[in-house]
C-alpha cells in the first residue's frame, strides 16, 4: 500500500511539474526559453524574398505600397509599360514560377554553406506561397504557378542538404479588408487576426513544420492585437517543432530587440561591437532591394570581399548573418547571385573552422590595425584577416602569445607560419606567408589559427 502511495505521488508530482514547465503566454515566460542549439551553431543563412512583386520587379518587393501611394517612379513605370486600368493582382497570373526547380535551388544553396534558409510563405502584398484556405484566390496553388511553392521546397531542402528549413511570415497585409476594418477601429477589434492571421500560422506550422519562423509587418500594433504570446506559447508546448523551432522579435510595437529568440532590431542590423543577446543580421546582396530588380546594375550589388567581412564582423560579435537574394518571377536565381553564393560557399569549405559553432572572443577586432576580426572555438583562436598587409608583415595587439608554445597557421595553407612577440613583450608580429598568390588559400580573406594563446 505504501508503494501504491508512493507512484501515485510521484505521478502527481511529475504531471504537476510537466504542467508548470510550459511556456506561458507572457513574455517573461516566452523569453526564458533558450534558443535551440542549431541557430547559433549555425552563423550562416540565406533569405530569399519571392512573390508577387517579383513579377514587376522593379524598385523593391514594396512594389504595390510604393505605387498606391502615388511614387512617381513607379507610376511612370506602370503608365510606360502596362496598359490603363491594369491592377497589382492582375500581375499574379504572371508569377508563374515556370523554371522554378526545387532541386537545383536546393543544391545550389547547399553550395553556399549556409546552414538554414528563410523563405517568404506571404509578404506585407498578402499572397502566400501555398494554397492557404484563408487568402482565397491569391496564393500560388490558386493562382500563377498553381504550385505549393513552399512545400516542394521544404520537400527538396530536407530531401538533398543538412540546411534548416525556415518561413518569413508577414503579420499584417496592407490592403486585407478584414485588417483595414480592424486598423480604423483603432485596433480595438481583431477580425483580421481570428480570421486569417492565425488560422494561417497555425496551418504554415503544421503543414510545414519550419524550424525558424522569421515574423514580419508586426509595426503597426501591439503584440496584444496580433495574439502574439498566445501563439508563441503554443509554438514552445504543443506544435510539432516545439523542441527546435527558433522565432525573431518582430511580433508587435515594442517587440523588436527586447523580445524573441533572435534579435532582428533592424534590417542590415550589424552594431560592431559585442551584443548580450543573440542576434541577427538580415542582408541584402542587392543594396537596394529583398527582391528581385530587372533595373539593377552591377555596382548595387555587394561584391564577395564586402559579403565576407560583413560575415566576420557579425560572427565575431555574436551575430548570425542571414543573406538574402531575390528569385526572379519565373524561379530563377539569376548568376549574380548564384556566383555570390557559391563564392561564399567556397570560402568557408576553407575557413569555415572560424566561423561555424564558433563564440566571440574577449576581444572583437583589432584597433590598430584595420580588417582584423576574431572568433574561438575549442581553445584555439582565430584571427579573420581581410586585407592583406603591404609589407607581409600583420602585427596584432590583442593576443598574450607565448614564444615557446603559440603557433601560427592559414587554413587552407599546410605550412608552419613564422611570428614573433611584438615591442615591449607585446601582441604579435606575424610573418605572412611567402608564396605565389595563385597557391593562397583565398582570394577575399585569410584566416590565422593561433594555438596556445590568450
Amino acid at each position: 500500500m505504501a508503494r501504491y502511495f508512493f507512484y501515485v505521488f510521484l505521478y502527481i508530482f511529475l504531471s504537476f511539474q510537466s504542467v508548470s514547465c510550459k511556456y506561458k503566454p507572457n513574455w517573461d515566460s516566452l523569453d526564458s526559453r533558450p534558443n535551440p542549439p542549431w541557430y547559433d551553431k549555425a552563423k550562416f543563412g540565406i533569405f530569399m524574398h519571392w512573390g508577387v512583386y517579383s513579377v514587376p520587379s522593379f524598385g523593391s518587393e514594396w512594389f504595390w505600397q510604393n505605387w498606391h501611394n502615388g511614387d512617381p517612379a513607379y507610376a511612370n513605370f506602370m503608365k510606360e509599360n502596362y496598359p490603363p486600368g491594369f491592377e497589382y493582382p492582375d500581375f499574379a497570373p504572371m508569377f508563374r514560377a515556370e523554371m522554378f526547380d526545387p532541386d537545383a535551388w536546393a543544391d545550389l544553396l547547399a553550395k553556399s554553406g549556409a546552414k538554414y534558409l528563410v523563405l517568404t510563405s506571404k509578404h506585407h502584398e498578402g499572397f502566400t506561397n501555398w494554397g492557404s484556405n484563408v487568402s482565397w484566390n491569391w496564393n500560388s496553388e490558386d493562382v500563377g504557378p498553381h504550385r505549393n511553392l513552399v512545400g516542394d521546397l521544404a520537400k527538396s531542402i530536407r530531401a538533398r542538404t543538412n540546411i534548416t528549413f525556415g518561413l518569413y511570415h508577414s503579420l499584417f497585409e496592407w490592403f486585407n479588408p478584414l485588417y483595414l476594418e480592424d486598423k480604423a477601429n483603432g485596433f480595438k477589434t481583431r477580425d483580421y487576426v481570428t480570421n486569417t492571421l492565425m488560422p494561417e500560422l497555425y496551418d504554415m506550422v503544421n503543414r510545414f513544420k519550419p524550424e525558424y519562423i522569421w515574423s514580419d509587418g508586426d509595426w503597426e500594433a501591439k503584440d496584444t492585437y496580433w495574439g502574439s504570446t498566445e501563439f508563441l506559447a503554443w509554438l514552445y508546448n504543443d506544435s510539432p517543432v516545439k523542441d527546435t523551432v527558433l522565432v525573431n522579435d518582430r511580433w508587435g510595437v515594442g517587440c523588436m530587440c527586447h523580445h524573441g529568440g533572435s534579435y532582428t532590431c533592424a534590417d542590415r542590423y550589424n552594431p560592431g561591437i559585442l551584443q548580450k543577446h543573440k542576434w541577427e543580421n538580415a542582408m541584402t546582396v542587392d543594396k537596394k532591394s529583398w527582391g528581385f530588380r530587372r533595373e539593377a546594375k552591377l555596382e548595387d550589388f555587394l561584391t564577395i570581399h564586402e559579403l565576407i567581412s560583413t560575415l566576420a564582423e557579425t560572427v565575431s560579435c555574436g551575430g548570425n548573418l542571414l543573406m538574402n537574394v531575390g528569385p526572379t518571377h519565373d524561379g530563377r536565381i539569376v548568376p549574380i547571385f548564384q556566383e555570390r553564393l557559391t563564392q561564399m560557399g567556397d570560402w568557408l569549405k576553407v575557413s569555415g573552422q572560424a566561423i561555424y559553432a564558433s563564440k566571440p572572443w574577449r576581444v572583437q577586432n583589432e584597433t590598430k590595425t584595420e580588417g582584423i576580426w576574431y572568433t574561438t572555438k575549442d581553445g584555439v583562436v582565430y584571427a579573420i584577416v581581410l586585407q592583406w598587409p603591404r609589407s607581409n608583415t600583420l602585427e596584432l595587439m590583442a593576443p598574450v602569445a607565448d614564444p615557446h608554445h603559440t603557433t601560427v597557421a592559414m587554413l587552407g595553407l599546410n605550412m608552419d607560419i613564422e611570428w614573433k612577440q611584438g615591442t615591449g613583450r607585446k601582441g604579435m608580429v606575424i610573418q605572412m606567408p611567402q608564396v605565389p598568390v595563385a597557391k593562397l588559400p583565398s582570394d577575399w580573406a585569410w584566416v590565422l589559427k593561433l594555438a596556445d594563446v590568450e
